[in-house]
């Protein structure tokens, strides 16, 4: 959602506690209002007693310069600075030990394990659309071995990106290919209580899935608790914009939320994206419809960077206070 610079005069408190990790021109370009500023806690280093609202989900290697490279240590630093949550993309491509390593210091701290991918050979891969006959046995065995794993790290909900455009082929053909595929998986998934989350992506022109509306209209074909749509608004505000609007339209069939700002696929405030709005209304939603979401957080900072670490979790100490 677009943010104009900010207008309202902040309190000259608010701007002192803020700009000691933020610098002015980053604060400016938020779009936190004056009132979520001067309710933010104080800055300061870890708290163990502070505990965000909402299951938020860093991603490991998001906060090195703080926590260096251990596993261990970056999960202990994001459990101290409140965070209750972590995805992982990559778990599939970590060793069994690994894998049982993060799920038993996750256990430790009390977090909750977000999305990892499911393999199936990268977002451009074909398996989805061209109809080739044995497309869904192959991602059905993808699935089985995604739950291996989910097994393994206590994960329940795994992302899947259904690949490229069959460029011969009608779209209806292609959409239709890509649910018989998606059912061979809902299936496997359904037998054991996980979720496979639906992911549009704005990363190439020739990735099939693009929008909410059109994740929301597979998965009601497929008809299945197994299979829902996530909802990541840093790729949807490029491909079709309207977050808050999409959101309650496609609310039924969304199983999980990621977010970034646009442009720089950083934390929010960096970018053109209301996020106190749009997480006002999802907790809204979420308070009057009984549910509750984990939201990863698939954004910058990409490198270590201690001043970037520090603002990032301090954009969302601010959210937070506004909720």
């Amino acid at each position: 959602m677009p943010a104009g610079p900010a207008t309202l005069q902040v309190p000259l408190a608010a701007i002192r506690l803020v700009t000691l990790m933020i610098t002015r021109r980053t604060l400016l370009h938020t779009a936190l209002s004056a009132t979520a500023l001067a309710a933010a806690p104080p800055l300061s280093a870890a708290s163990s007693k502070r505990s965000f609202k909402l299951k938020l989900a860093p991603h490991l290697g998001q906060f090195v310069a703080h926590a260096g490279t251990s596993v261990v240590d970056q999960l202990k630093f994001m459990a101290d600075e409140g965070f209750t949550a972590l995805e992982d993309n990559g778990m599939m491509q970590r060793s069994p030990a690994e894998q049982e390593t993060i799920a038993r210091t996750m256990q430790q701290l009390g977090m909750s394990l977000g999305v990892f991918v499911v393999a199936v050979g990268g977002n451009e891969n074909k398996l989805f659309t061209t109809g080739e006959n044995d497309n869904p046995q192959k991602f059905a065995k993808a699935c089985q071995d995604a739950v291996a794993v989910a097994k393994r790290v206590n994960a329940k909900w795994m992302t899947v990106v259904p690949g490229v455009f069959t460029r011969n082929l009608p779209i209806g053909i292609q959409t239709a290919n890509t649910i018989d595929v998606l059912r061979a998986g809902a299936e496997v998934f359904e037998r054991e209580n996980l979720v496979m989350v639906l992911e549009p992506l704005a990363d190439s022109p020739n990735l099939f899935l693009r929008t909410a509306d059109q994740a929301y209209e597979i998965c009601r074909a497929i008809n299945s608790p197994a299979c829902k749509i996530l909802f990541d608004m840093y790729h949807l505000q490029q491909n079709q914009g309207s977050i808050i609007a999409s959101i309650d339209q496609t609310w039924n069939e969304i199983g999980y939320f990621q977010m970034g700002d646009v442009p720089g696929r950083l934390w929010p405030g960096t970018g053109e994206m209301n996020y106190v709005n749009i997480f006002k209304h999802v907790t809204k939603k979420m308070r009057e419809n009984g549910r509750d979401f984990i939201f990863g957080m698939e954004h910058g900072p990409w490198k270590p960077d201690k001043v970037g670490e520090r603002a990032c979790i301090e954009s969302y100490i601010a959210i937070d206070a506004a909720l």
